[in-house]
């Protein structure tokens, strides 16, 4: 009976016992949370429930010293990562002098603050972790990964191919985090030349050159926040390095300033390469990966999580037949296999645009058929059915199995087997070959020549 009653009770109620294991916890705590009962009960509260690194649980302080709070705020992430903030009256409970748990009643003011900071915002964040669309056991190890990270302040480094959904795990994060309520920038590293990106992001002085004025840069603009750094590797040497000094210091300069302004900022930096590729090519420094890495979260391609495809299709479909006033269907068994063939060098994105390229075309039809799919997709897989097949590979395998090389060196050679070949097959017409291998006839010949191949 004394569940039924605090269950109707328009409060949360959560008490552990002495050892700070959840021994009640009502229907309302569980709405607030987010969570199911058999998340939290008869499980140890920190095992369970993250907090702030200047904030300890009121629960676990009443069971540490004895004493009794009332009207505490208190910002925590429940077990997805999510923030709950709550005013809370939290009462140690005792059984003579002996120590015996704590209770805590909870008022949710989670919406509230939302609602009295949701304007502090810069840019979309519309995304969050159940967004995220896939069930493959590759993505949901991301997510489980990335929603860890959400519950701290530390630098998170996130690699993907170009279009895996490298922005979308950002804001995901950001709006996971203690910090959501806070502005969330994003800046594309790549879209503005070196002269103009560091005074975006340091700001500038008056009179620092021709035409300055006093402005923010986006470091302060996203102060007490999020800034996220897309193509991070696209940043010059030197300019990198300046960003190290911030990242570490927690302070910036205004170009033209003589003094340093400290910041309170999360970065969050996306990268479309492996980051050792990246520093091997001098487009990345290693001590700026080495902080900035401290979490890193790599993204799998949509070719290493296919069976996310029917999820992805349905809701690209859904949403261009909620936008176009449509009501396809699905796929023919055709596109559907050919899905599965191709290897989606644009990941997620890629496959967004086929359906809408696809749909734009269809009449009165309901579902998608090869005939209906953009032309560089079909000719895309038309030059895959033409491609060297794997008893190829196998023979060069073996006609090697006696040499041990590194793998540069081995990839090096079949590279290079492989181009001998077809321009045999096509008697050394390099504009024939370049087209068939997918390649401009510029890079065709700079391969030749770093390869010495020789085109006879």
């Amino acid at each position: 009976m004394y569940k039924r009653i605090l269950d109707e009770v328009d409060v949360g109620v959560h008490a552990v016992d002495e050892t700070g294991r959840s021994i009640i916890y009502n229907k309302k705590m569980m709405q607030m949370e987010s969570m199911d009962f058999q998340d939290v009960i008869n499980k140890k509260l920190l095992d369970v429930f993250m907090f702030k690194d200047d904030q300890s649980s009121t629960l676990v302080k009443a069971l540490q010293e004895g004493k009794e709070t009332a009207n505490v705020k208190q910002t925590y992430f429940n077990n997805k990562g999510q923030a709950i903030t709550t005013i809370n009256n939290t009462i140690p409970i005792y059984q003579g002098d002996a120590l015996q748990g704590a209770v805590e009643i909870a008022n949710d003011v989670t919406k509230l603050e939302r609602l009295m900071k949701g304007n502090l915002y810069k840019g979309s964040t519309r995304y969050t972790f159940d967004k995220i669309i896939g069930k493959s056991p590759a993505i949901r190890e991301v997510i489980e990964a990335a929603t860890r990270a959400s519950r701290t302040s530390s630098y998170v480094l996130i690699v993907g191919e170009t279009g895996t959904g490298k922005e979308l795990f950002a804001q995901s994060i950001h709006n996971a985090s203690g910090r959501l309520s806070a502005p969330f920038i994003s800046q594309n590293c790549a879209a503005l030349p070196d002269n103009l990106i560091e005074g975006l992001l340091f700001g500038t002085k008056r009179g620092a050159f021709t035409g300055a004025t006093d402005h923010p840069g986006l470091f302060e603009q996203a102060e007490g926040g999020t800034l996220l750094l897309d193509e991070i590797n696209s940043l010059n040497l030197n300019l990198q390095a300046k960003l190290l000094r911030v990242l570490q210091e927690k302070m910036i300069r205004r170009i033209g300033d003589t003094k340093d302004t400290p910041v309170d900022v999360r970065v969050i930096a996306n990268i479309n390469e492996d980051p050792i590729d990246a520093i091997a090519n001098n487009h990345l420094r290693k001590d700026l990966y080495y902080r900035l890495g401290v979490v890193t979260i790599f993204i799998p391609p949509l070719r290493e999580r296919k069976e996310d495809i029917p999820l992805l299709v349905e809701h690209f479909i859904e949403k261009y037949n909620e936008r176009f006033q449509m009501n396809v269907k699905g796929l023919s068994e055709e596109v559907k296999q050919s899905f599965f063939e191709y290897e989606w060098h644009g990941n997620v994105r890629e496959l967004e645009h086929i359906i809408e390229a696809a749909m734009n075309i269809m009449m009165d039809e309901e579902i998608i058929r090869y005939s209906h799919l953009p032309y560089q997709y079909r000719s895309r897989m038309q030059l895959k059915e033409r491609m060297i097949p794997l008893s190829t590979v196998d023979t060069f395998i073996n006609e090697n199995a006696d040499t041990t090389v590194p793998l540069k060196d081995q990839l090096e050679l079949f590279e290079k087997s492989y181009i001998e070949h077809v321009l045999k097959k096509n008697d050394f017409n390099i504009s024939k070959t370049a087209g068939l291998l997918g390649l401009s006839r510029q890079s065709l010949q700079y391969r030749m020549k770093k390869l010495n191949i020789e085109n006879s």
